[in-house]
Order: structure tokens, then C-alpha cells, then sequence
């Protein structure tokens, strides 16, 4: 079988499958970003976004990669006198260390190994010492399939009393729970192409009151301020991606008809037969797992078999795609996603493949126990 982008099974960290409804959205033709027409997509937007963020507040859309979102947060929000910590345990975190490190000086990481959660009591170690004025972290680590727990972390930062706690949760809005206004979260970002299954290209990001009114220039482009104004006009500072726009309007409709509850849920119960059917191949997650992710599962490759013997014989002769790992995990794991609009035919496609080749490897110890594990789960 030839690998057909339009047909796979995808299954990768994110970007995720999109729905027909939000590909046909963006098959329109040019739009004046400064008319009437395209005001009221942006507006729509505005009214739906508490749907994915679970809250209302202040909400920004942004024409960029997550990693633009990220930018902006910390270049709009990182305070210019004390200390930041950059909590890092997996790509991500460590890309977020080096972002904060371009508008602070005062920087201190708590790191913990890759697969390891960070500890709430870490972070309570390096608040106590004083003068932190900011708390950056990631809540869903996708590079090795873990969520910190945000909940302890939140109330730490609480507990220590000012320092603003800033979120990448790229990974973890509309996938993983969030209680923003309880959490006392100041900015968190998310991303189009994850939860909601929108194209990539787009990062949104959610302010508190007190971020708003901490908000300094940092970044031209990317400064949160300038694009707050305009959109209470709904409206842009820039040009906008037009189509990509239409695109987050009708994932953010779908989401709204699903309702966001739904979707943790499902992502939840996709998660869980994931790793029950990693069990059934006798193969081992990556993290930690009290504190593996719902949005992306990462398992240890068997040994003696890499890339080219699992995720490159799904590709070529399945027609299944899913993700390898990242930096130091490069031929030593791979990972499945199961967020957006991921579903049940997906996972059991995937890993009747995966029995078939661990099975030819002479290496699968209970054949079938894996597609059984799903269906056990299905409702």
C-alpha cells in the first residue's frame, strides 16, 4: 500500500485530522480582512472562544505557529525586574526556557528528567527563596507524553502570593481539563491544530485581568496589547490568515455542538484504551503513569526495532501514520495522538497494524489481546 495523505489513519501529536465541515470552510473566495463580512467571522470567533478555554475572559487569536503564542505571552508578560521560573521536563519546557531567556536575564529553571513529572514541592523550594515574580510551565509535555499536574502547581505559585503563572497548554486545551479561573492562570496558550482540530497556524492565547493590565510591549508583531484593542472591534492589527480564520470558526462551531465536556471525555476514554492496548502488545509507556497524557500516548520502542521496522512499515504498508520522538528520544520512542476528533475506527486500525508487525518480528506475546483492550473501552 502507498501511502495516501487524503485516506491515512493519522495519529500523530499535531497537527490532527481535520473535519470535511472545516476544510470546506476555508474553499472560499478572497475576503477583504477589513470588511463587514470578515468582522463578523471575527466576532463569531470572539463569542465562541470561552467554548474551547472553558471560560470567558480576554482572548486573542493570533496568525502563527503555537510556538508565535508562546512568543507573545512571555515577550508581552515577562516581567522586567526578579526572577522567572521555567519549569522543563521534555522539549517543550526546555523550548519555553529558551524563549523566556530572550526577555529576562534573571531566569531559573527546575528541571526534572524526560518522562518525570515536575514536582509541586520543587517549585515550592524555588518560590520560598523569594523575589519570583513569574511562574512559566507546560501542562501537557508532548515530546514525551506526560501532563504536569497543573492543579499543584497553581496552588504553589497561589501560596507564594504575586508571581503571574504563565501556561503552554498547546497541547492540553480542549484535550485535557483546565480550570483557568480557579487555577488563578494569568496567560495560557493553546493551539489550533491540537483539541479543537482546526488547521496549524493559528495560537490563541487567554488573559487574565491582571495580565491584561500587566501587559508590556515586547515583540512588534506579536505584542498581545496591540491586537487586544482591535479585536474589540473584532478586528486585526495585521493581516490576518483569512482562511484559517474561517477554518478556527466552524472547529470552534463543531466544538460548541459537541460541547467541550464531551470532548475531554472522549479524549479521556481514547486515552485510557490506548494504554490498555499498549499493555495488550506488551510494550512499555515512556512516562510515568500516574501522570501519562490523554491527548498523546508515548511507548518505548521494543528492542532491536526502531523507525524503520514500526512507524515506517505503518506508514508504507498500513497507510498509518504516527509521530517518533524528539531530540534525545529520536529512535527510541514513538507516539499516537487520540485528541480533536480522533475515534475508535482510528485506534483499532492502528493497532491491528501494530500486532501484525510486532507479530512478524516474533515479538508480540498475546495475539489480539491489544484490538480486544480497545474494544473492552468502547462505549
Amino acid at each position: 500500500m502507498t501511502f495516501d495523505p487524503e485516506t491515512a489513519t493519522f495519529l500523530i501529536a499535531g497537527p490532527v485530522r481535520i473535519h470535511p465541515r472545516v476544510l470546506r470552510a476555508m474553499s472560499t473566495s478572497s475576503l477583504n480582512h477589513r470588511g463587514d463580512y470578515f468582522h463578523g467571522v471575527v466576532r463569531e470567533i470572539r463569542e465562541l472562544l470561552p467554548v474551547m478555554f472553558g471560560t470567558a475572559g480576554h482572548q486573542v487569536v493570533l496568525s502563527g505557529s503555537g510556538t508565535s503564542g508562546l512568543e507573545a505571552m512571555y515577550s508581552s508578560l515577562v516581567p522586567r525586574e526578579g526572577r522567572v521560573l521555567v519549569l522543563a521536563n521534555g522539549n517543550f519546557g526546555e523550548r519555553s526556557d529558551q524563549i523566556v531567556r530572550r526577555y529576562s536575564t534573571n531566569v531559573t529553571t527546575v528541571s526534572a528528567p524526560w518522562g518525570r513529572p515536575i514536582e509541586p514541592a520543587a517549585v515550592r523550594a524555588e518560590l520560598e527563596k523569594g523575589d519570583v515574580r513569574a511562574v512559566c510551565v507546560v501542562h501537557n509535555e508532548t515530546s514525551v507524553g506526560l501532563t504536569n499536574d497543573l492543579g499543584a502547581i497553581a496552588a504553589e505559585v497561589r501560596r507564594a502570593g504575586s508571581p503571574m503563572l504563565l501556561v503552554d497548554g498547546i497541547s492540553a486545551v480542549a484535550g485535557i481539563p483546565i480550570q483557568i479561573r480557579e487555577w488563578g492562570i494569568d496567560a495560557i496558550v493553546g493551539g489550533s491544530q491540537k483539541g479543537l482540530a482546526a488547521p496549524a497556524g493559528l495560537a490563541l492565547v487567554h488573559l487574565s485581568d491582571r495580565a491584561v493590565a500587566a501587559l508590556h510591549p515586547g515583540s512588534f508583531y506579536l505584542d498581545l496589547k496591540a491586537h487586544l484593542t482591535p479585536l474589540e472591534k473584532n478586528d486585526t492589527p495585521w493581516t490576518p490568515s483569512v482562511p484559517l480564520f474561517l477554518a478556527l470558526r466552524e472547529a470552534l462551531l463543531l466544538l460548541k455542538e459537541e460541547g467541550l465536556e464531551h470532548r475531554l471525555a472522549h479524549t479521556r476514554r481514547l486515552a485510557e484504551a490506548t494504554r490498555a492496548a499498549v499493555d495488550g502488545l506488551g510494550l512499555e509507556l515512556f512516562p510515568e503513569r500516574a501522570h501519562a497524557s490523554d491527548t498523546v500516548t508515548a511507548i518505548r520502542n521494543p528492542a532491536g526495532l526502531g523507525d524503520p521496522e514500526i512507524r515506517k512499515v505503518l506508514e508504507k504498508e498500513y497507510n498509518v501514520l504516527l509521530q517518533g520522538g524528539q531530540g534525545a528520544l529520536t529512535g527510541k520512542i514513538f507516539r499516537i495522538g487520540h485528541m480533536g476528533i480522533a475515534d475508535w475506527p482510528d485506534l483499532l486500525v492502528t493497532f491491528a497494524a501494530l500486532e501484525r508487525i510486532l507479530g512478524r518480528a516474533g515479538r508480540l506475546p498475546t495475539p489480539g489481546a491489544s484490538v480486544r483492550a480497545i474494544v473492552d473501552h468502547m462505549p
